[in-house]
């Protein structure tokens, strides 16, 4: 069957790789491959603890042997040029969000404008109880809102003077500012309707998961109204994904391009993918990370080499 990409060029994001340590060597080795295929970004999940459910496993044996994504991303922009870097996505409650400000900005600046800020509103029960404070919904909601709302001030503004319900910051100085203009990329990943609204207001990228209550195309529309209400409508990009990443699943051509056509026919500028490996990261070892390394570098040259071609340009 013939492919025929869209008219407009659209950039690939990696992920799947995780923030497992047992699998590091196998991060820095595809991350690092990835830039040199071509692709656009990489992004890591922002957590130190999994619910089991997130994983789709019985036991809790190993799940939790992770790094920090930010200290992870740092080392992997000492040794990358090009490629950006960032999260899919972080939970915006879990930190001080003038701490995550300064943390992003820091990454921006070393490795000269190529952090990204995933944006979510936290999943992950256990994550939370372990590191943070677990809050209803709603609470999740306002909590990244205004979030979001005291990084960009602290990004943009020279002093910040914030009072919100849940933070605050007095004559706060975030210096340097993110070399990135205006700031660093905001990749939206909610699904419920007040996600999908903020998504309109403050993405620069939005991915709206196939799980969520309302169908996709209907939160694509209800995000692209919320920005042209601000005056932004031509600021956001929509991003589709395919992640095969289900331990009967594994690689398929056929299927990755068709997944990549589509999203390429309904105009989305990102797609973001991943590659199943034959072992969990997390139980990744000294006896199996070459062939595991060897077998996933493989499946990421024919993909960038078969099907992203097709799409960049």
């Amino acid at each position: 069957m013939a492919v025929v990409a869209s008219k407009d060029p659209m950039e690939f994001i990696l992920t799947g790789l995780g923030n497992w340590a047992p699998a590091w060597e196998l991060i820095r080795a595809g991350v690092k491959e990835a830039e040199k295929c071509g692709f656009w970004g990489a992004v890591f999940p922002d957590q130190y603890m999994w619910d089991l459910k997130d994983l789709g496993v019985e036991s809790y044996e190993n799940i939790d042997l992770t790094l920090d994504t930010w200290m992870q991303l740092g080392h992997l922009a000492a040794e990358t040029r090009k490629i950006h870097l960032g999260t899919w996505v972080t939970p915006i409650p879990l930190r001080p969000p003038g701490i995550l400000a300064k943390i992003v900005s820091t990454l921006d600046v070393l490795s000269g404008g190529r952090a990204l800020l995933g944006v979510g509103a936290g999943s992950t029960r256990r994550f939370f109880e372990g590191y943070s404070q677990w809050d209803l919904p709603n609470v999740r909601v306002d909590k990244t809102r205004e979030g979001i709302e005291l990084i960009l001030e602290l990004w943009h503004e020279k002093k910040t003077d914030y009072d919100g319900s849940y933070y605050r910051a007095q004559g706060a100085v975030l210096e340097p500012k993110p070399v990135q203009k205006p700031h660093p990329p905001l990749l939206f990943g909610g699904a419920g309707r007040r996600m999908l609204k903020l998504a309109g207001r403050y993405a620069d990228i939005c991915y709206i998961p196939p799980w969520g209550r309302v169908p996709v195309e209907e939160s694509r529309k209800l995000v692209s109204a919320e920005a042209k209400i601000h005056g932004r409508e031509d600021d956001i990009s929509f991003a589709d994904a395919y992640t095969q990443l289900g331990p009967d699943q594994s690689y398929n051509r056929e299927l990755y391009m068709k997944e990549v056509q589509k999203a390429s026919s309904k105009g989305f500028t990102y797609f973001v993918t991943a590659f199943n490996l034959d072992v969990a990261p997390w139980e990744v070892n000294e006896s199996t990370l070459q062939r595991v390394t060897e077998s996933y570098l493989s499946t990421l040259h024919d993909f960038s080499e078969t099907i992203m071609p097709r799409f960049l340009s």
